[in-house]
């Protein structure tokens, strides 16, 4: 397998890693509360966008691909913010097998 190589210099972008834990709220339902596992640093890349009308509603959707370095851990339903901007981690996956890199699809929230 091809050896990917990325310029350490393009993951300049600070982000938050997050996971979310559930606690019973008591009432059968439960309270999810985000807590910062690590600051990383990623190159964030646009992918696509779209935006569907119905219900009386519009819903956009945004998604990017974020590539930082190998960290052990990173799974889907885990979250990356920067600033005032959310990305939910929908896939993972190491591009070359190499634990090097890290490359998450992400779908923004909050728009």
């Amino acid at each position: 397998m091809r050896t990917l190589f990325i310029d350490p210099g393009v993951l300049r972008s600070e982000f938050s890693l997050q996971a979310c834990t559930t606690t019973p709220d008591g009432l059968g339902g439960h309270t999810e509360t985000w807590a910062e596992v690590a600051t990383v640093f990623a190159r964030i890349e646009p992918v696509s966008a779209s935006s569907m009308f119905g219900a009386d509603q519009t819903l956009e959707t945004v998604t990017h691909r974020i590539t930082m370095r190998w960290r052990s851990g990173v799974t889907s339903g885990m979250r990356l913010t920067r600033q005032d901007r959310i990305f939910d981690i929908v896939t993972v996956h190491d591009p070359d097998d190499s634990r090097r890199y890290v490359v998450c699809r992400v779908r923004e929230s909050g728009l």
